[in-house]
């Protein structure tokens, strides 16, 4: 499969008429196609080009084990992740909606910032709703792993202070 910018009719290209989501569905689902023709392989190689064919990079020997894999990036845009309990009361659905306001997640509950600000982000969630499992929690829903490594190294940074600190001001 090949994305050409300069194309204005290809779902990559600079015409605006698919969004990033769109061409990753797509991507993921001939991805899971090829993994199923080909199982014995079980590695795919992606290569990117410039406009006039240079090569610039390539991903190699990328595995695709299960269908498990693939369901977590191909999601159909109707249905939501299923809430945990903790993160579906109303005042946690108060924080969803500002913290979507703010652009800080999406219409699905995913973050749309970096790992750190999102582990400073579910912190303070936590902290207001009073989950004491805050990572499982989180991780869980957002599909991530040692968010924890994420919050410390949060704390190392200089912007973590006014981030955290436009967080409480948002949640008020």
């Amino acid at each position: 499969m090949n994305f050409n910018e300069e194309n204005p009719g290809n779902p990559c290209g600079r015409d605006g008429q698919s969004s990033s989501a769109e061409v990753l569905k797509q991507l993921m689902t001939e991805l899971g196609a090829l993994l199923h023709a080909h199982p014995q392989h079980g590695g795919i190689v992606i290569n990117y080009y410039n406009s006039v064919g240079q090569r610039i990079d390539s991903v190699n020997t990328q595995n695709f084990a299960t269908d498990k894999w693939l369901s977590q990036f191909v999601r159909d845009k109707t249905s939501r992740p299923t809430l945990p309990d903790a993160l579906n009361t109303d005042e946690a659905k108060t924080l969803w909606n500002k913290a979507k306001e703010a652009g800080f997640v999406d219409e699905c509950f995913q973050p749309l910032i970096s790992r750190t600000q999102s582990a400073i982000l579910a912190d303070e969630m936590a902290e207001r709703l009073g989950i004491k499992e805050k990572w499982k929690v989180f991780e869980t829903l957002w599909n991530r792993k040692s968010m924890y490594h994420d919050y410390y190294e949060a704390l190392n940074q200089n912007q973590t202070l006014k981030f955290r600190d436009s967080i409480r001001e948002l949640f008020g």
